[in-house]
């Protein structure tokens, strides 16, 4: 069913599709799956050249004996705000983590950020984040420490002298900006090695072209972030 897990013959087939260089979109239309199940099934179990069929299978049926093990022990003591379903809920999370992932997102990194972005807050201290995914807090503070560094995270002194770590809709502007203005160095470089190279000479052209496209593309979306950048502060209708 397209809508069940998959089974194992199903990723024998990803397998073999990945094997064969296929796209997931393909290999998705091969099993009548969408290609986003696909696309998380790869990501979570080693990527496109490490995935191996046999090895995610057993992985899966392992998350599921934990995730139910979990949800025996903690449904009556933890249950979900307003009325969420738990289950929905970390099948979510795992999803998102997945695409921050494919974005370029180390794991923990994904996974914290993932666990920032659905808590209604939208802040968690370390020992917060260590009990909700189950890590140690070095894993948590080397998460923290690349997340900072890509303008994704900020840190805020809390009671206690506790450190919260926040993700608010100002952060994503801020991360555009950033990201934008990082080809800023590259740009720069291309253009000194055309006149290095000689103006005139093919590597100097391809160089310069480079520098011109990257220029335009960190214009137009700086461009943009300023003219969006309103409608991350404001509030969806219901």
């Amino acid at each position: 069913m397209p809508g069940g897990r998959l089974s194992q013959q199903e990723r024998q087939q990803i397998a073999l599709g990945l094997a064969d260089s296929l796209p997931y979109a393909e290999i998705a239309r091969r099993l009548d799956r969408p290609t986003s199940t696909i696309t998380r099934e790869v990501m979570r179990n080693g990527g496109a050249t490490a995935y191996r069929a046999d090895l995610a299978h057993r992985a899966t049926e392992r998350r599921a004996h934990r995730r139910g093990s979990a949800t025996s022990r903690g449904a009556e003591s933890a249950p979900q705000p307003h009325g969420r379903d738990a289950e929905a809920v970390a099948d979510y999370e795992e999803t998102f983590t997945t695409v921050l992932m494919a974005s370029g997102l180390p794991k923990m990194m994904a996974r914290v950020l993932t666990c920032l972005f659905t808590t209604d807050a939208g802040s968690l201290t370390a020992a917060e984040l260590a009990q909700r995914l189950q890590v140690s807090p070095a894993s948590i503070s080397k998460a923290i420490t690349f997340l900072e560094g890509q303008s994704l995270v900020r840190r805020e002194r809390a009671e206690r002298r506790r450190d919260r770590y926040v993700v608010d809709n100002e952060l994503f502007y801020q991360a555009t900006i950033a990201s934008a203005r990082a080809n800023d160095q590259l740009v720069e470089t291309a253009r000194q090695g055309v006149a290095i190279l000689g103006s005139h000479t093919p590597a100097a052209n391809r160089l310069e072209n480079i520098a011109r496209f990257l220029d335009f593309m960190s214009e137009s979306i700086t461009r943009a972030a300023e003219q969006a950048r309103d409608v991350l502060h404001t509030r969806a209708e219901t």
